[in-house]
């Protein structure tokens, strides 16, 4: 069982995104409230009812990685690399210290589908023998957790969990309890995702999902709004490095915040619908708050799902208000998919991201775009215009389709 007494210090924080590429760039965009939602120009549109997407068309994998080995990766492999070596030099590790002790949870949402999509179409066009050898590797969805392993030299474990929009703070819950059983002393955690493709947007337009707000563009993510019309998808990456909290005070580290609980629930209803009474996320924030030694009143701060969808959106602000009560009214409550878009795996962890950066500087950032309140919809959800604010406890909580509930709970370092 895990030990409740080991602590965990988040150490390194690591973004790929559609607002920067650099925790200083991220964090520029949130607090100014930039938005990173632009026409798709990376493969034709014009029959696709979405064409706006959080792209990063500056992102360059030979950065971080060499040419060929860039060459065989997917995207979201490579985003996720990329991500982790930016963890890795914010944390100021030395991972060749004690390679065994240091493990990778890292998962990718909708799986490495751009590089399978672009072999489907060699098999289709050219045939069986021109399918690339290295396919049967690289598109795995363990592939960009494995990968962090093989560049960084991490010898400990490696997982790779993949619970749709849940999957990055579900794979940084695990990596919590690999310290905690003792398996690892330091574990690289996130997730990553790259399905803006054809095949990508196609599917999740076709279920009704994105926004079809084209003309919108960087105004179509709108969280909250009475206006909003579904998610605009994005890609990228976020990584954290997770460490036993006696073992970083030991090594001078700087710990930016620690991680104080999670829980994880299953609304066993539907297969993309949440539950009209919220009771999922309810259930996940009372059982992290539990695990965490909080209250509801102990809560400054969430850091919601707030996808912009029309369902989403009504059922998570009803949750909160069940699982805090009167606090769900006293607190900032914003989105950070008002500015990045729906980054799938990657969205979660790109959150918890955000939430720490927030506590670090007392500053909460705005939920751009709420323009038409919508009377479903009533908490303090930072409109427009981020404020200073005083945080010492604050929940991330992430919903995915499937019926995935996942809260953590992140205190001041």
């Amino acid at each position: 069982m895990p030990d409740p007494r080991r602590r965990v210090a988040i150490t390194g924080l690591g973004v790929i995104s559609p607002i920067g590429c650099s925790i200083d760039s991220f964090w520029s965009a949130l607090t100014n409230g930039r938005s990173g939602i632009r026409a798709i120009e990376g493969f034709h549109t014009e029959d696709l009812p979405t064409r706006i997407a959080g792209t990063i068309p500056d992102f360059v994998p030979e950065a971080y990685l060499e040419r060929k080995q860039a060459r065989h990766l997917d995207r979201a492999a490579q985003f996720a690399v990329a991500a982790a070596r930016l963890a890795l030099v914010d944390s100021g590790l030395d991972p060749t210290a004690n390679p065994d002790r240091i493990g990778v949870c890292l998962g990718v949402g909708a799986g490495c589908i751009g590089v399978l999509a672009a072999e489907l179409e060699v098999l289709r066009t050219s045939g069986a023998r021109r399918v690339s050898p290295f396919l049967a590797a690289t598109m795995l969805p363990s592939m960009p957790a494995a990968q962090i392993s093989l560049q960084l030299g991490l010898k400990g474990p490696v997982r790779a969990i993949a619970t749709a929009c849940a999957t990055g703070a579900d794979n940084v819950a695990h990596a919590a309890d690999l310290i905690r059983l003792g398996q690892a002393e330091i574990v690289f955690a996130g997730g990553t995702d790259a399905a803006v493709t054809p095949i990508g947007i196609a599917a999740f337009a076709a279920s009704r999902s994105l926004s079809r707000n084209n003309e919108a563009g960087p105004r179509a993510s709108r969280p909250f709004d009475r206006q909003r019309d579904g998610f605009v998808m994005g890609e990228g990456a976020g990584v954290v490095v997770l460490e036993d909290y006696d073992s970083a005070i030991s090594r001078g580290a700087r710990i930016q915040a620690e991680l104080l609980g999670y829980a994880s629930t299953g609304d066993a209803y539907h297969l993309t619908a949440p539950r009209e009474d919220g009771e999922g996320l309810v259930r996940a924030i009372e059982l992290a708050l539990r695990a965490s030694g909080m209250s509801a009143a102990d809560v400054d701060y969430v850091n919601a799902h707030g996808t912009s969808t029309p369902l989403n959106d009504r059922v998570e602000t009803a949750a909160l208000k069940r699982a805090l009560g009167e606090r769900a009214y006293e607190i900032p409550v914003n989105s950070t998919k008002s500015m990045t878009g729906h980054l799938l795996g990657a969205t979660s962890v790109v959150e918890l991201i955000a939430t720490v950066l927030q506590i670090r500087d007392g500053f909460v950032h705005p939920t751009i775009n709420y323009e038409d309140p919508d009377p479903d919809c009533d908490l303090d959800y930072v409109p427009n215009v981020g404020r200073p604010a005083y945080i010492r406890v604050a929940i991330s909580d992430s919903l995915g389709f499937g019926g995935h509930n996942t809260v953590l709970v992140v205190g001041g370092g």
